[in-house]
């Protein structure tokens, strides 16, 4: 009853409540980005969701084009700009996800959307974070963020899928919350994001 009817209204009626009362500083963002980019302030990527179906998420673009003599981007942190750097350890960059949330693309609470080459790295276990919609939040993101491995994720991503409840979303909710002030979690040792998932050995 919960999953299938009331968290997708929850779902929505919360995003666009949120996007009401954030509009403010969602403006802000967007100005100040457009300002630093020359141009949209937004980060739009194809990523696989519930049942690998794609769609685009949307988040607020923290890192530059910056390319080098080849042609090829340069390491996320020398992109990372010092105004991007601020976006992301507030995680202000997620706000514009809540737009794929009334879209019904994702939800609030869920496993995070990952990149679409990992699509055919995961095995039978890793697979299961697909049964459901990915979310601007998860059990693994308030459980060590990208400051974890990737096996760590994945179980933290299937326990959630295993145990979905409206406790447990709310317990996620209140814990990222937490997180996001405290600002913990926010990178891998020694990297401006976190490493690449390169598959199982």
């Amino acid at each position: 009853m919960y999953k299938a009817l009331v968290k997708p209204i929850f779902d929505i009626v919360t995003a666009v409540v949120a996007l009401v009362l954030l509009a403010p500083v969602f403006l802000l963002v967007a100005i100040l980005l457009t300002w630093h980019h020359r141009g949209s302030p937004f980060f739009l990527q194809k990523r696989p969701g519930k049942n690998t179906r794609i769609f685009k998420i949307i988040k607020f673009k923290t890192m530059s084009d910056a390319k080098d003599e080849q042609g090829h981007l340069l390491p996320d942190a020398q992109r990372l700009h010092s105004i991007g750097k601020w976006v992301r350890k507030t995680s202000l960059d997620e706000i514009p996800q809540l737009l794929n949330v009334v879209m019904g693309q994702m939800s609030l609470v869920g496993p995070r959307p990952l990149l679409m080459e990992y699509i055919g790295l995961y095995n039978n276990f890793q697979q299961k974070r697909h049964l459901v919609k990915p979310g601007i939040t998860g059990w693994a993101q308030v459980n060590g963020r990208n400051a974890i491995n990737w096996n760590e994720k994945f179980e933290l991503d299937v326990f959630y899928v295993q145990n979905l409840t409206f406790a447990l979303d709310l317990k996620i909710l209140f814990k990222t919350i937490k997180k996001v002030f405290a600002q913990s979690g926010i990178n891998a040792a020694g990297q401006a994001t976190t490493e690449p998932f390169k598959g199982n050995p």
